[in-house]
């Protein structure tokens, strides 16, 4: 079975989230969240981190990725790790892939003809809002 990964990166004011506009098929043309393969070997944290370095340019001492949940699509003999973080301080996003943007959180992220996903980008950002206090409680950056 294949292991994706799919990364919530909030900015430090909790109130921009980065998204990318895909380029390519699947989804192509819709805002979707970062994310990619988990490779043979690599945990999901692992390859969470990774994929945000390639596609974002942000590191691990930017941000602090939490678990926060797995779907798990077994016609398509897959499964999507979902992770989320919030930025420790501003940083300049930069990758190739897709175009990178900060959407604001006043969007209908159920909205299928701007999303990709079935509405799972709005259902993700939903379970965040259920439990933000507890996944992201004091995430600044200790100089």
């Amino acid at each position: 079975m294949q292991g994706y990964n799919v990364l919530l990166i909030y900015n430090k004011d909790m109130d921009r989230l980065l998204m990318c506009k895909r380029v390519k098929d699947p989804y192509k043309g819709l805002s979707n969240l970062v994310g990619g393969k988990i490779e043979r070997g690599e945990t999901g944290m692992e390859a969470a981190y990774r994929e945000l370095l390639e596609e974002t340019s942000i590191s691990q001492e930017h941000v602090t990725l939490h678990h926060l949940m797995d779907f798990t699509y077994y016609v398509h003999d897959c499964y999507v790790e979902v992770y989320v973080g919030k930025l420790k301080c501003d940083v300049v996003i930069s990758g190739d892939e897709n175009e990178l943007y900060w959407s604001d959180l006043h969007q209908d992220f159920f909205d299928m003809t701007l999303f990709a996903g079935e509405g799972n980008i709005g259902h993700m950002i939903e379970q965040v809002k259920m439990s933000k206090d507890k996944l992201l409680a004091d995430e600044t950056l200790q100089v």
